[in-house]
């Protein structure tokens, strides 16, 4: 065979092996005026980078659409004290954007009030995230109402739903205690998952307009449960974001 034929043979078998970067490469490489000096390693590289950063991104696109991240404009650089809003302890945005965090499975609570950036700093947290690791986005008062719903109806798919939840690298809960809840048993689907995801050091991000020393009047005024879900949710860091202006 040919050169030409040879290449035309190996673009084909890359595009049934579903490498169809590499091929688009592999024939635009042959066809530039460099391919005959291109060392060997040179030529890898430029035949393996596009798929790699097509594979690379499709992984992230998939992340972002699991963890109900799709789409969000939140970005990090964003996340800094400005002249509408600061964030405290000072450059603890810079601290969480390394997400050590998340590789030693220590916990955040965000908190200020409504409005203030809770849920744009969480996402862009998450998004950060989905490159790496397993993340999942819910606003708290729909994620326990549906756990509560399935415990009831098919506790096995409970049980797998929550093994789901406690393999996830990173748990966000938005909106948290945004209404009383008043459900005895959303209070324990929520100590739960808290309660194993700790145990399992996996991190939980919860975003709340409420100060923690309320949250017992938010949870049936139960001081137990309220302290027991107050002491895992703020372990360990605690970001406040205050609005200017």
């Amino acid at each position: 065979m040919t050169k030409q034929q040879r290449i035309r043979e190996l673009s084909d078998r890359l595009n049934e092996l579903q490498l169809p970067s590499m091929a688009a490469s592999l024939d635009s490489l042959f066809h530039s005026k460099d391919f005959d000096t291109l060392d060997r390693i040179a030529l890898l590289e430029q035949l393996i980078e596009p798929e790699y950063q097509a594979k690379t991104s499709q992984k992230f696109q998939n992340r972002l659409k699991r963890a109900h991240l799709s789409g969000g404009p939140q970005s990090l650089d964003k996340c800094r004290d400005s002249s509408e809003r600061s964030y405290l302890p000072t450059d603890i945005t810079s601290t969480l954007a390394s997400l050590d965090f998340v590789k030693d499975g220590l916990n955040v609570c965000i908190l200020g009030p409504s409005d203030s950036g809770k849920s744009y700093l969480a996402k862009a947290l998450g998004i950060q995230a989905c490159l790496k690791y397993r993340t999942s986005y819910h606003h708290c008062e729909e994620f326990l109402e549906t756990m509560v719903a399935l415990k009831q109806t098919n506790y096995t798919k409970y049980q797998k739903k929550v093994r789901f939840f406690m393999k996830l690298d990173l748990l966000i809960l938005d909106d948290f205690l945004l209404h009383t809840i008043t459900d005895e048993r959303e209070i324990k689907v929520l100590f739960e998952i808290l309660e194993k995801r700790s145990e399992l050091s996996r991190s939980t991000i919860v975003c709340s307009q409420r100060e923690p020393n309320s949250w017992a009047s938010m949870i049936l005024n139960d001081e137990v449960s309220a302290n027991s879900i107050l002491k895992r949710a703020t372990k360990h860091y605690t970001v406040v974001i205050q609005p200017r202006g």
